[in-house]
C-alpha cells in the first residue's frame, strides 16, 4: 500500500495524517484501491480497503468522522465519530477522532492548530473554492476555538493541476485572472492555488504551508481522477487525527 504523507504535519507527534492512493491490497480492478461507497464499487471491498488504510495510520474506522460532500460552504464542528451529514468542512478539538475527506481531483486541505489543539479537513472543488469554504473554515476555527494564523499549519493535498483542468467561461469568470490561463474558447483554472491564496490572506506564514504539486489527473498510476476516468474513477481518502500527547 502506498500512502502519501505530509512532511509538515509529520513534525507534530499529536497529529496523524495520511492520503490514500490507487495502490493497495493488490487491487487492479475497475476502481483499483477505492475508498468510497458512492462510485459503484463492491461495498464489501470498500469496507476492507478503508479498514486497511485507516489501520495503516494507527487509527480505527470506528473513530473516523465522515461527511457527505456536496460542494458547499457548510462546515461541521465534530464531537464524535461517524457520519456527520452534509458538509465539506470538518473541525474538531477532540483527540482520537479522525476527520475524513474524499477526493478524485478536488483540492483537499488539512489544518492543525498547534497552540489550541484543533484540526480541520476541507474538501474544496471549484464550487467550494468559489464559495471560499477554506477561508470560512479558518474563520470558524478562530471564532470557535481562538485559532490564530501564526499557530496554524496547513497541507494542501494532491489535486488536479491547472494544466489539466479546463473550464468554460461561466466558471472562469468567478475567479481572478491570476489563477487562469486562456485557451481559445476555454480556460485552465488553478483551484489549488486559489486555496493557497486563502491561507496566505488569512495570515498563515509561508513556512506553515505545504502545497503538494502532485496532479491527480497526471499521476495516472498513483491517484484517482474523475476528470480523467469519469465513472470508472474511485476516490482517495485523506484523514487527519488529533492524538493524545
Amino acid at each position: 500500500m502506498i500512502v502519501i504523507e505530509s512532511s509538515l504535519l509529520g513534525r507534530f507527534k499529536d497529529v496523524k495524517f495520511g492520503f490514500s492512493t490507487k495502490i493497495g491490497l493488490g487491487r487492479n480492478g475497475q476502481f483499483d484501491f477505492n475508498l468510497s461507497y458512492s462510485v459503484g464499487d463492491d461495498p464489501g471491498i470498500v469496507t476492507e480497503n478503508r479498514k486497511m488504510f485507516i489501520e495503516s495510520l494507527g487509527l480505527s474506522n470506528d473513530n473516523i468522522a465522515f461527511q457527505k460532500q456536496i460542494h458547499s460552504d457548510i462546515i461541521t464542528i465534530v464531537d464524535k465519530p461517524g457520519v456527520v451529514g452534509e458538509s465539506d468542512g470538518l473541525i474538531t478539538n477532540k483527540s482520537g477522532i479522525g476527520l475524513a475527506v474524499t477526493s478524485a481531483d478536488c483540492t483537499p486541505i488539512f489544518i492543525y492548530d498547534r497552540k489550541n489543539k484543533v484540526i480541520a479537513a476541507v474538501h474544496s472543488g471549484w464550487r467550494g473554492t468559489e464559495k471560499q469554504i477554506l477561508f470560512k473554515t479558518l474563520e470558524k476555527m478562530k471564532s470557535e476555538f481562538g485559532s490564530e494564523p501564526e499557530n496554524l499549519f496547513a497541507y494542501i493535498g494532491p489535486s488536479i493541476s491547472k494544466a489539466n483542468y479546463e473550464v468554460g467561461a461561466e466558471v472562469a469568470t468567478l475567479f481572478d485572472d491570476k489563477f487562469l490561463t486562456a485557451n481559445k474558447s476555454s480556460f485552465h483554472l488553478d483551484v489549488s492555488s486559489v486555496n493557497l491564496d486563502y491561507l496566505l490572506k488569512f495570515g498563515l506564514p509561508k513556512q506553515n504551508i505545504q502545497h503538494s504539486q502532485i496532479c491527480s489527473y497526471g499521476a495516472r498510476h498513483l491517484l484517482h481522477s474523475y476528470r480523467r476516468d469519469g465513472a470508472a474513477s474511485g476516490r482517495a481518502l485523506g484523514i487527519i487525527a488529533l492524538m493524545e500527547n
